[in-house]
């Protein structure tokens, strides 16, 4: 059960479910439930019309009860993210039989969502607290991730806790600089200089504001490329748009992509960057690392979460500390960081190659599914 599935994804929970349905249909029979415009290969819920106006989190719960109904024919559910959540929990127990739980990110440590929801956050908040109490099983993406699960929720066992962390697909994403037709050459980005990139959604939980701010210190012949789109809010999109604007004003090389891009795109533009710039203040994990390494591009990334059991600093790229009382000191500190790898690009070449690698020896998303395969085991046992 998901809120995101193809064509509709636009994240990483989203991306995680997306390869993982592909591994497991290899392995046992699997129905996808999911919400969004109907498709021929999944199961998909609509909210309640009656609802078309209401807060989000009421439309998304009717949506879940109309995943319950249909669900009758599954011998175990698997929910991810609190949007199915009540989903799964219901499905337990209406038809008596397991439920296992991804976690991909925590309500309690997104208050700011706050601002995306109005009171329908305490209902989400809500939702999810009791979905992870009862599961059979909850998986955390990251061992940070799954620290965090069980401070959270005290409640909770923690041998029902488990740690499978997103995968990547190597033969998906791998080093594409210089394809035709190029991307970076529609947008005018100049190959001579040097590139750094972002990609993802506009969120405080992105911290695309620090990466902007810290954008203002990169040395002069530095390009930006930020590829950033889906505001969570109308007050963060124009926080946003203000401050690439003003960026812009004041130096050169700034290319703001708002929509989506085909993967193509964007493993171009991860391909010719010479950084990728990760600024999260909250990531249980970052698909988005992966794919960049898997590009075999240095990585420059917050110390949050799950994001140092994927950047190795050092070694694939730099973790820079972030402290909330401090934001003027984190995003001189992204700007070093990525000043840093530029100044010297055999360093830059040598963490790219070795987060390929390391994506290809620990990241499978076959072996992501063998685990998950077996916990489903250990729950029907």
């Amino acid at each position: 059960m998901t809120r995101e599935y193809p064509p509709e994804v636009y994240g990483g929970a989203g991306v995680h479910v997306t390869e993982l349905v592909a591994q497991l249909r290899r392995r046992c029979t699997v129905d996808v439930h999911c919400m969004g415009a109907p498709r021929p290969d999944a199961i998909v819920a609509q909210s309640d019309p009656g609802l078309r106006d209401a807060n989000p989190a009421l439309t998304t719960l009717s949506a879940d009860l109309a995943m319950v109904n249909a669900a009758a024919a599954a011998t175990i559910v698997h929910s991810h993210t609190w949007y199915t959540g009540l989903a799964g929990h219901l499905t337990r127990l209406l038809y008596d039989i397991p439920h296992v739980l991804t976690a991909h990110s925590l309500e309690p440590m997104r208050p700011w969502k706050a601002e995306q929801l109005g009171g329908g956050y305490r209902i989400s908040s809500w939702v999810e607290k009791t979905a992870i109490e009862a599961a059979d099983a909850v998986i955390a993406v990251s061992a940070g991730m799954r620290d965090d699960v069980l401070r959270t929720y005290p409640a909770l066992d923690p041998d029902r806790v488990h740690v499978v962390r997103n995968g990547i697909d190597t033969d998906v994403w791998f080093p594409d600089p210089e394809p035709d037709p190029s991307v970076l050459a529609e947008l005018g980005v100049d190959r001579s200089r040097p590139i750094v990139a972002f990609v993802g959604r506009i969120t405080r939980q992105k911290g695309v504001p620090h990466l902007i701010a810290a954008a203002n210190h990169f040395s002069p012949e530095i390009q930006l490329v930020l590829c950033a789109g889906a505001p969570d809010t109308a007050e963060i999109a124009a926080e946003v748009t203000t401050a690439v604007e003003q960026l812009s004003a004041a130096r050169s090389g700034v290319f703001w992509v708002r929509e989506m891009l085909p993967i193509a795109e964007v493993r171009e533009i991860l391909s010719a960057a010479t950084v990728f710039v990760c600024p999260s203040i909250y990531e249980p994990l970052g698909i988005v690392n992966l794919e960049a390494m898997a590009c075999a591009t240095a990585v420059v990334a917050s110390n949050v979460g799950g994001i140092p059991e994927v950047v190795a600093d050092g070694r694939t790229g730099v973790l820079v500390p972030y402290d909330p009382a401090d934001p003027t000191g984190y995003q001189r500190g992204l700007a070093y960081a990525v000043n840093a790898l530029v100044a010297d690009p055999a360093r830059a070449q040598r963490y790219g190659q070795a987060g390929r690698q390391r994506c290809i020896e620990e990241f499978s998303w076959s072996r992501i599914a063998d685990q998950t395969l077996e916990i489903y085991r250990k729950v029907t046992a």
